[in-house]
């Protein structure tokens, strides 16, 4: 994964923000909108990419593109630097492989554990019963 070149493939689009805010937010652009075309890009291998595709599958358009937006400070150029750490985040997560799992045979002490936990439930339980008065 090449940062720089993915980074000169982004593409930003600054608009007005929405909810509270007064005038301000009506007349100031801060809210900034990332796309990031996956399949075009040239920052990504084609391994990366199909992992991508597959992890982020429910975030992309329907062309492969990937749209974050980001209103949550005043200042359009710090939205803008939350989106592309986001951004990167979610790369980077979406490119980590999880470690196989090893099967394990459960150890003789856990075996012995389970086996007295059981036995002591047992007690428990025949304890509760009414005693039989031998009638």
């Amino acid at each position: 994964m090449d940062k720089k070149q993915i980074h000169r493939e982004l593409q930003f689009k600054a608009m007005r923000s929405s909810g509270a805010g007064g005038q301000h937010v009506n007349k100031v652009s801060s809210k900034v909108e990332l796309t990031f075309h996956i399949s075009t890009s040239q920052g990504l291998s084609d391994r990366e990419k199909q992992r991508i595709l597959l992890k982020l599958q429910s975030r992309l358009t329907q062309d492969g593109a990937l749209i974050l937006q980001c209103d949550e400070a005043r200042s359009q150029h710090r939205n803008k630097d939350l989106v592309v750490k986001r951004f990167f985040d979610m790369l980077k997560n979406a490119l980590i492989i999880p470690k196989k799992r090893k099967a394990t045979k459960p150890t003789k002490t856990s075996k012995e554990k389970r086996l007295k936990s059981k036995k002591k439930t047992a007690e428990k339980k025949i304890s509760r019963k009414r005693p039989d008065l031998g009638n």
